[in-house]
């Protein structure tokens, strides 16, 4: 496997812990995250969300998607 770009890991990191900071700063679990999500109609479960957020790699539409889901309206970068 292929060492990821340097910038990419940057910004994926920036991403992950952009979105668990929202999460702890609204008290919202990965399942509370996950059963908010079904409401939108997308499914994920309490772990497969602890995996693709630990990971960082998800999509912007991911991302924004939870950051909708969970009331975030501004965030800080």
């Amino acid at each position: 496997m292929a060492k990821a770009d340097p910038a990419t890991v940057e910004f994926e990191t920036r991403a992950k812990n952009l979105l668990k900071a929202e999460l702890k700063r609204r008290g919202v679990t990965y399942a509370g995250l996950a059963e908010k999500l079904a409401g939108i109609g997308v499914s994920e479960n309490e772990r497969n969300l602890n995996n693709k957020i630990s990971r960082g790699g998800f999509t912007a539409a991911f991302l924004l998607q939870c950051l909708e889901v969970i009331g975030a309206t501004d965030l800080r970068l």
